[in-house]
């Protein structure tokens, strides 16, 4: 694979990819919540809430395979010092 889905290959690329999801999803069901008023604002927290939580099960799982791997996956603080640095 070449391009975008290439860089997917790396454990802590998908990491990232995953927790910046989760960053955005759960605060935007926050503010929807607050601010929608009616059936509306609470079907799409509830729906943005449980998305993040399967993204967060899901990251989980697949974290858990990386470290049987021993792919020189140390966690995604360590994958973003990496990338700051």
């Amino acid at each position: 694979m070449s391009g975008v889905l290439g860089s997917l290959d790396d454990f802590g690329t998908r990491s990232l990819l995953t927790h910046a999801i989760m960053s955005v999803t759960l605060p935007l069901g926050f503010l929807i919540g607050l601010t929608v008023d009616s059936q509306l604002g609470v079907v799409s927290f509830v729906a943005l809430l449980n998305f993040t939580a399967g993204m967060w099960i899901c990251q989980s799982i697949h974290s858990l395979g990386a470290e049987a791997n021993e792919d020189g996956y140390d966690g995604v603080i360590n994958e973003l010092r990496t990338y700051v640095e």
